[in-house]
């Protein structure tokens, strides 16, 4: 039988899923998973999650303590839900899953080790071995300096937003074990700025920056992992294949699996050693310089850890009126409680027409199920109601 796309790819690439759908992961079967804040909201929105969603605030909440604002509960919730979310990946697939540090943090060498040692205490302390998590972390100098550290304790690092040579010449002098370069967004910048609505594949200016990296590494003999991400097209990702890892979201992991071409080697270890480049020595100055001097790479990163950021705050926004649909579901539950109390005079767990004090229409609403008698689930349920239609209007 031929083989499609995908089974070809992962005969000479680690494929991952790039999604926090867990019912994707399920579908595609990846060895690794990815996760960022934007994934993770998406997926926090969908009905099937809603559950772990409220659980994780209900507990972010208790944990947090009494006099805990809401900023430091949501805050909470947000690292609690992205473990809650890998937890449950973990289970699925047989690798690794990546677990990004807040990307407000990009710049804060020390605030991002703090970080990713909370993340890996938490997934420790429920029973997870930190060789199964990579600490997701922006590819500023910042970031890999906080990555060369962690990795020497034993941490695993995935440095993202990754866009220049020098960014992944320097996650490799730090001895990061995976890095993931942004195919598709390096291509989105060259369009806009050449005004080109479309690139050969083998031109694709991604594709030849990941290429580029993946030699050098293989060339120079850097064990760093070469993981390239945010893919535009399957033909990008074809371009790629023999490429270390790719990570793919489940709409291009679709098309893959239903096309049935041929599917040859592009990066290979061999041909890299061969390649003609020069070993470049990366210290902070040469970094900067290097930068400041790559504008799409200086751009991108801009606009990347700003997006990553925008998305971390709808989520927060989301948990937010969440948390607050939750406590005033408490809230409105007590109330319930305490009214059906005073009507239910002689303490049976019902409430009798002859008990009610008040209107009979009012009554005869609350009476669901038309026995004559009111629950106090009955009663909770026809409060909620009279709250949702006055609020409504």
């Amino acid at each position: 039988m031929t083989k499609n796309l995908l089974e070809q790819l992962r005969e000479m690439t680690v494929v991952v899923a790039d999604t926090g759908d867990i019912q994707a992961i399920e579908k595609f079967t990846p060895r690794d998973a990815t996760t960022n804040p934007s994934l993770i909201t998406a997926a926090a929105q969908m009905p099937q999650y809603q559950e772990i969603v409220d659980e994780t605030l209900k507990q972010a909440k208790k944990d947090a303590g009494a006099g805990a604002s809401t900023s430091q509960i949501l805050s909470l919730a947000f690292d609690r839900l992205a473990i809650a979310f890998g937890k449950k990946i973990l289970k699925i697939i047989p690798g690794r899953v990546s677990t990004e540090v807040d990307a407000r943090l990009s710049y804060d060498t020390e605030g991002t080790i703090a970080k990713a040692r909370y993340l890996i205490s938490e997934y420790q302390s429920a029973g997870i071995a930190k060789e199964r998590i990579l600490i997701k972390i922006a590819s500023t100098w910042e970031g890999i300096r906080a990555a060369e550290v962690l990795e020497k304790e034993g941490i695993h690092c995935n440095l993202t937003l990754l866009f220049g040579l020098h960014q992944a010449i320097a996650c490799a002098e730090a001895g990061v074990t995976l890095i993931s370069p942004f195919v598709g967004r390096i291509l989105d910048w060259y369009k806009k700025e050449t005004g080109k609505t479309s690139y050969a594949p083998a031109e694709d200016p991604g594709v030849l920056s990941v290429t580029q990296i993946y030699n050098y590494y293989k060339k120079f003999g850097y064990k760093t992992e070469v993981m390239g991400a945010s893919f535009r097209n399957i033909d990008e990702i074809t371009e790629l294949a023999g490429c270390d890892l790719l990570t793919i979201s489940p709409a291009l992991l679709a098309e893959l699996q239903a096309d049935t071409g041929d599917l040859p080697r592009q990066l290979d270890p061999a041909l890299a050693v061969k390649s003609e480049m020069e070993k470049i020595s990366i210290d902070k100055a040469t970094f900067d310089k290097m930068h400041e001097a790559d504008r799409m790479a200086y751009e991108k990163l801009d606009e990347g850890i700003k997006g990553f950021t925008k998305a971390l705050e709808t989520l927060e926004k989301l948990l937010a009126d969440r948390l607050a649909r939750l406590e005033g579901a408490a809230t409105l539950s007590h109330a319930a409680e305490d009214i059906f109390h005073v009507y239910d005079l002689d303490g049976d767990g019902f409430i009798t027409r002859e008990e009610w004090l008040g209107s009979d229409a009012v009554f005869d609403a609350l009476d669901v199920n038309k026995d004559g008698k009111i629950t106090a689930e009955e009663m909770s349920a026809g409060i909620g109601a009279v709250l949702q239609l006055a609020t409504s209007k």
